[in-house]
């Protein structure tokens, strides 16, 4: 039989690494309590059309990376390639959008079909925020600065830079689009294969290809700023303004867009070059256009999502679980009391670690292998006297503890 491996673009999160991401689960869930966001929990498939409303028949995630499939009903399921999709779908088909402003978190696994990288597999974890209800700039504000306090709050904020835009609003769009393929078309022979093909379809999608030659093009691009209206304009400068009241510093990305017609005014990513090419950690923007397109009323919205498997390798290691305490009883008699004891301990809140057999040598061997910080080793004799020696697994003291007083001893150590 050949050897069992995990699906490729896959792999098993063990013991020893799931502190790294429940620290990231855990991060954003207490930041987005403090800024009064609930969780939500959405399942991880939904129709088919969800995301093709969402993302666009023709985006690259659709066309490419989606796990699409047909159920026993001949119902077209596909597993979330993202979070926004099925948070709009569900405060759509739940009522809920006339209970605007909504403030919910997510957190979760992911699956898209491409090619496994540093910090890039096929199902992969995601974290996000979406505030829908609001359309002024505090919007924008808030869940930018949400993001940096969760990132501060794993350490890695001072390893990124916020690079921001604005893609305006519609009559913004519009305009420069127009301007874009006029440019583009003038210079067609030196766009890539993928340019071309998003010459009609996508072009603002053009201003972030990563190709050399598509990227000289780019460089003398109009500029969106030169079709932004008033209000768009006004707009983006009261973003700017509020992040400089919060001290979240920043640096302005012209070619930072969004292709889907649906977002509009702010896009903002965090990035940062401890990771190689896979630079961006948390990127979101203003969606204003989603609810209506999926066949809600009309509602603005904002969000960000972040890659956990990113973070991960990002942040500082998480402080060290509580050492646990380690029973070593010696003999029958004394095996049955150590259940006994443990369950009382485990009651008191007490980590303990009970070995299931073997000797002394063996049971004090499997103690320091899980770290314990200190042994209850008795026998027979310690029993008729009703005691235990505590022993230290740092420096190899040894006291003898009356069984009676163990739990509270060992519960006050914490």
């Amino acid at each position: 039989m050949a050897k069992l491996q995990p699906v490729r673009g896959t792999h098993d999160i063990l013991p020893d690494e799931m502190p790294r991401y429940r620290n990231v689960f855990d991060a954003v869930a207490h930041v987005g309590a403090t800024y009064g966001y609930g969780e939500i929990a959405t399942p991880i498939f939904e129709f088919t059309e969800v995301f093709k409303r969402t993302l666009g028949d023709t985006s690259d995630v659709v066309t490419k990376e989606m796990y699409t499939f047909a159920d026993r009903g001949g119902e077209g399921l596909t597993l979330r390639p993202e979070g926004t999709a099925g948070v709009a779908r569900a405060v759509i088909s739940g009522g809920l959008l006339q209970q605007v402003p909504l403030k919910y978190f997510y957190r979760g696994p992911m699956f898209r079909y491409e090619r496994p990288q540093k910090g890039r597999m096929r199902q992969f974890h995601q974290i996000g925020v979406e505030l829908l209800g609001v359309p002024e700039p505090s919007g924008d504000i808030e869940v930018i600065a949400l993001g940096a306090d969760i990132l501060d709050r794993l350490g890695v904020l001072g390893d990124t830079m916020l690079e921001i835009n604005t893609i305006g609003d519609m009559e913004s769009r519009n305009a420069y689009r127009t301007a874009l393929v006029a440019y583009l078309e003038g210079h067609i022979d030196r766009l890539s294969d993928d340019s071309r093909e998003r010459l009609h379809r996508n072009p603002l999608r053009v201003l972030d290809s990563k190709d050399a030659d598509d990227r000289e093009v780019v460089a003398n691009a109009p500029r969106f700023d030169d079709y932004l209206t008033p209000h768009a304009a006004d707009f983006f400068a009261a973003v700017l303004a509020g992040l400089d009241r919060l001290g979240i510093p920043y640096r302005r990305n012209v070619y930072l867009v969004r292709g889907l017609d649906y977002y509009c005014h702010t896009t903002f990513e965090f990035v940062t070059d401890r990771l190689g090419a896979q630079g961006t950690v948390l990127a979101g923007g203003r969606y204003d256009g989603l609810i209506g397109q999926m066949g809600g009323a009309e509602t603005p919205g904002v969000g960000w999502a972040a890659g956990v498997e990113r973070l991960s390798l990002l942040a500082e290691p998480p402080a060290a679980t509580i050492r646990p305490v380690a029973l070593v009883p010696l003999g029958p008699a004394a095996e049955a009391e150590a259940m006994v004891l443990a369950h009382r301990l485990r009651k008191a809140g007490v980590v303990v670690d009970l070995g299931y057999g073997g000797n002394l040598k063996k049971r004090m061997k499997r103690a320091d292998r899980v770290g314990a910080a200190q042994a209850v080793i008795f026998g027979d004799d310690e029993l008729a006297r009703g005691a235990a020696q505590l022993k230290s697994l740092d420096d190899g003291a040894q006291t003898e503890v009356a069984l009676a007083d163990l739990v509270d001893r060992l519960a006050a150590r914490g």
